[in-house]
């Protein structure tokens, strides 16, 4: 299969038509971006370790039942995944307090919930990713009753099963962010699940293992998403 021109352009990824009208090549980048692009770097080796984090969660969610857009990986830093109508919808799960929550709430930083909070968010640059109610959803029309619904037990499930994945590694899962797409009326998780869509903290230590790790100049960028991988891929 061969990549035929760049489909469309992230701040983290290029995604690449191919010819197969079937399939894409999503490939991940080098760049590490915060605060909607205004902090920007390139970093050698990120791109790689993205895709081979992405490929090994989708490859776990694939056996326990979840249907992804992930078909294989292809490279260092592409993979094969289906072509989706992708939802202009984000879909974060919030296990323990961090980032911005915090600061909109006014609630300490490491308060955990049980259960879960599912919001959703508009996937909009310009606009800076507003927080959705699921009536704003259904309202601005851009998922129907049942997708939402779908989204949030879909969202929980994948919660349940990384969650427990990495805990029995020693990493707890703060918060992460989910993208799904639709291909003939089905609803697909798409996108990636990486140290850039997620928050993991070494269970010991408390220690950030993402990409807060540069939004906050915290050091040990690239180092953090090695250990991620070497403990995924254990």
């Amino acid at each position: 299969m061969k990549k035929t021109k760049p489909l469309y352009e992230g701040k983290a990824k290029i995604l690449w038509e191919t010819d197969s009208p079937e399939h894409m090549v999503q490939e991940f980048k080098n760049d590490a971006t915060a605060f909607d692009g205004t902090k920007h770097e390139v970093v050698e080796g990120k791109g790689a370790f993205n895709n081979r984090i992405s490929s090994h969660f989708y490859g776990l969610l694939r056996d326990e039942g979840i249907r992804t857009h992930f078909v294989k990986t292809l490279s260092d830093t592409e993979m094969l995944v289906e072509r989706l109508e992708m939802l202009s919808v984000e879909v974060v799960v919030r296990n323990i307090a961090a980032g911005s929550l915090v600061k909109r709430l006014g609630i300490s930083e490491g308060t955990k919930f049980d259960p879960p909070i599912v919001e959703f968010y508009l996937k909009d640059d310009e606009l800076h990713d507003p927080i959705l109610s699921e009536e704003h959803v259904r309202a601005l029309d851009l998922a129907t009753p049942d997708q939402v619904d779908a989204m949030k037990r879909e969202a929980l499930a994948v919660n349940i099963i990384l969650g427990n994945f990495l805990k029995q590694r020693g990493i707890d899962l703060v918060d992460f962010k989910l993208e799904f797409g639709t291909k003939g009326g089905e609803l697909i998780l798409g996108d990636e699940i990486s140290p850039d869509t997620c928050r993991f903290h070494d269970s010991k230590t408390g220690r950030i293992m993402d990409k807060d790790r540069f939004r906050q100049d915290l050091g040990g960028f690239m180092e953090a998403y090695g250990e991620i991988l070497d403990r995924v891929s254990s």
